[in-house]
């Protein structure tokens, strides 16, 4: 056999191994992500309520939270906070990245983190304050 065909079959085997690494590793991702994905949903954040003068949201009641969570007085949001000092649409809760953040959205009476009012987009960290009306949360990790 010359060197030519002999570098050809190497060739020939490298490129063989190579694809079948390259599919190895397609289906470790693959059956990894299935595994997540049976575990069910991971609960992203919570809202823990730490007051409520009208006792609605009863205090120590927690809701989960998704990627966007709502809050206001109108049934139709995600957290419904019964208070007359609370808007229809008061805020908004976004996780981005590995972040999350709050909006007010333009409130009668503000969206408040840590006693700070929120002008546009406030970023919130685990353990903070929201206030939303005379509604005090906490933001706490979620389990999962």
């Amino acid at each position: 056999m010359d060197g030519f065909v002999l570098t050809l079959w190497l060739v020939r085997i490298l490129f063989l191994v190579l694809l079948y690494l390259f599919l190895f590793a397609v289906a470790r991702v693959l059956l990894r992500d299935l595994r997540v994905a049976a575990r069910g949903p991971v609960e992203l954040g919570r809202l823990v309520v730490i007051a409520s003068p009208h006792a609605e949201p009863p205090p120590g009641s927690t809701f989960p939270l998704d990627a966007v969570t709502s809050l206001g007085r109108d049934v139709n949001n995600a957290i419904v906070v019964d208070d007359p000092f609370a808007s229809s649409e008061h805020a908004v809760l976004t996780f981005r990245g590995r972040a999350w953040y709050v909006e007010d959205l333009a409130s009668t009476n503000g969206t408040f983190v840590n006693g700070v009012p929120v002008e546009q987009v406030a970023p919130l960290g685990f353990g903070d304050e929201l206030q939303v009306g005379e509604v005090r949360f906490r933001l706490d990790r979620g389990r999962g």
